[in-house]
């Protein structure tokens, strides 16, 4: 069984950063992860590349030669790699042990992770190769900065999970460059009734009832948390993984290692 991490999350969100990051981690601690480049617009690394899409195919060459524009481009780039799951991504998996862990750092292009099927389907193609797979959705701590842009993100977020149907860890990245941190914290694990009063304060009253949904189904199924990301801490970064392992049962089957020790005098 290998298991493997799927980093998902808008543009700018600290994606490429958490995956080296990530990588840098596990090389201290001396463990091995395998990092996987899935953007086809992708033009430099911080951690070295295991297996990258754009040996399959390119977004430039894609633009250059079918002259479309970036977004339209990557959509067919993506498309064009779930044309080839059965062919270039087992040949490439193929290289990897059973109890590999890959990460899988993915472009920030919203529609891939909401809507459009090819995640989906990928996702699919690991599990049937019997893979563990986590989502890591990323979202920018600065953009939590008051209720309407939390909800928004929440939003998001749900529609991935609802998109993916993976186990989904949702991370608040780049808190090292909060200046307040009580500004995002109250929204950690927020309570419906303070969510429900900060929105009516801030919108028309004719959204009311939308306001009054929108936080009860934040508060009432709770599927919605995010884990605050400090990259300057290796304690942080440990904490995320540590869900994140958890979730894909990582290590769950390693052997038990028993010593013995000789009888005290």
């Amino acid at each position: 069984m290998g298991y493997a991490q799927l980093v998902i999350g808008p543009a700018g969100s600290g994606k490429s950063t958490y995956c080296s990051s990530l990588y840098q981690h596990c090389e201290t601690v001396g463990r091995t992860i395998h990092m996987v480049n899935l953007d086809p617009a992708a033009e430099h690394f911080s951690y070295p590349v295991s297996t990258d899409i754009r040996e399959l195919i390119s977004l430039d060459d894609v633009m250059e030669e079918l002259g479309m524009g970036p977004n339209g481009g990557l959509i067919y780039c993506m498309e064009h790699l779930e044309d080839n799951l059965d062919d270039w991504l087992d040949e490439q998996l193929e290289g990897y042990l059973d109890d590999d862990y890959l990460v899988f750092d993915c472009p920030g292009q919203i529609e891939l992770f909401t809507h459009v099927p090819v995640l989906r389907n990928f996702v699919e193609h690991l599990k049937r190769k019997n893979f563990n797979v986590c989502a890591v959705y990323l979202l920018d701590s600065q953009f939590v900065s008051d209720v309407t842009k939390y909800i928004s993100g929440c939003m998001a977020s749900l529609s991935a999970m609802i998109q993916l149907e993976l186990p989904h860890i949702n991370i608040l990245s780049k808190m090292d460059l909060v200046s307040n941190k009580k500004d995002v914290e109250e929204y950690l694990n927020p309570e419906a009734q303070v969510l429900l009063s900060q929105l009516n304060r801030q919108m028309a009253p004719k959204f009311g009832k939308l306001n009054k949904s929108l936080a009860e189904l934040v508060d009432d199924y709770s599927m919605v948390n995010f884990i605050p990301l400090d990259l300057r801490k290796e304690s942080s970064i440990q904490y995320v993984l540590s869900h994140i392992d958890n979730c894909i049962q990582y290590g769950e089957d390693a052997d038990v290692k028993v010593r013995d020790f000789d009888p005290e005098d």
